[in-house]
């Protein structure tokens, strides 16, 4: 006999025919890159995307006694997250929504949010210990169409398809010539990505698509390149001139060339001060200020 997901829910105490099955693939592409890593790195920020939805699907979970939170894995596949208990919901009016502070930080990712003349549910869930151990590591076939993005677990059959022994959701960085991050990336990004980039000294690089323009920097100091990072995570500017005033969502950041950790600051900043030559940065061609 195959292993079913019902199989787990019913051997776990859960009953399959209250149970809602999500398998979340947002149309925002920016919020679909990241996705996978507000699971593990802002659980809350992961829990708010679930809050709220469209009329037809807030009438459904309305009646829920459980939610199985998955993510797209491929064609058919999907991820397991982890299981959450629906506490009931209450009713806001959109300044109400988006005076949340979660919702507007969906928000920089591209969330839509109520529809016009929408006052939507936001339903209280709560993430259980329940079927814990599998976030991450099991993996289900989602049957029929794909557009069916929720279903009630009772009414479907979730073949079991693999279950992994480490967790999926945060695959191995790439190669540092390979990476390219937005700003809404740096915000959430893995924190084993994070503890790699503190270990690299060297030159980035920011992008601003709204001008074409671009910013040579370097990076030296404590934590290096995320130490670096952070800071344009955190402000969108990092204290440089000719990026105050832009949008961050705007950025994408990746590295040029990574220094030997022990090359001194004169040697780093030379290197610097040659990419920017290169890639004709300075101001006015430019946001280097210097």
């Amino acid at each position: 006999m195959n292993l079913e997901f019902n199989d787990l829910l019913k051997k776990a105490g859960i009953d399959p025919a209250s149970t809602m099955v999500m398998r979340h693939r947002p149309t925002e592409k920016a919020l679909r890159d990241v996705l996978p890593w507000l699971v593990e790195e802002d659980p809350d920020l992961f829990l708010a995307f679930q809050q709220s939805h469209g009329p037809r699907t807030e009438s459904a979970l309305s009646r829920a006694s459980h939610l199985a939170s998955f993510i797209a894995d491929g064609p058919g596949r999907a991820l397991f997250c982890g299981l959450y208990r629906v506490d009931g919901h209450r009713q806001v009016t959109p300044k109400q929504f988006w005076a949340i502070p979660e919702f507007k930080k969906l928000k920089r990712f591209g969330t839509r949010g109520p529809r016009p003349g929408q006052n939507p549910l936001v339903f209280d869930l709560e993430l259980l210990e329940t079927l814990y151990t599998l976030k991450g590591r099991l993996v289900v076939g989602w049957p029929g169409i794909e557009r069916s993005w929720w279903r009630w677990s009772a009414r479907n059959v979730f073949p079991v398809e693999a279950i992994h022994a480490e967790n999926m959701l945060t695959p191995r960085m790439d190669d540092w010539n390979r990476l390219v991050f937005s700003w809404q990336q740096l915000q959430v990004m893995p924190r084993s990505w994070r503890e790699t980039l503190t270990q690299w000294r060297g030159i980035y690089y920011i992008h601003d698509a709204e001008s074409n323009l671009g910013y040579v920097g370097s990076a030296y100091g404590t934590d290096n390149i995320w130490g670096r990072w952070s800071i344009y995570a955190a402000n969108g500017h990092g204290g440089n001139r000719h990026l105050r005033g832009r949008d961050a969502q705007h950025f994408s950041f990746s590295i040029l060339q990574v220094l030997n950790p022990d090359m001194a600051a004169d040697d780093v900043i030379r290197i610097e001060s040659s990419w920017k030559e290169r890639l004709h940065t300075r101001h006015p061609e430019g946001l280097n200020d210097n």
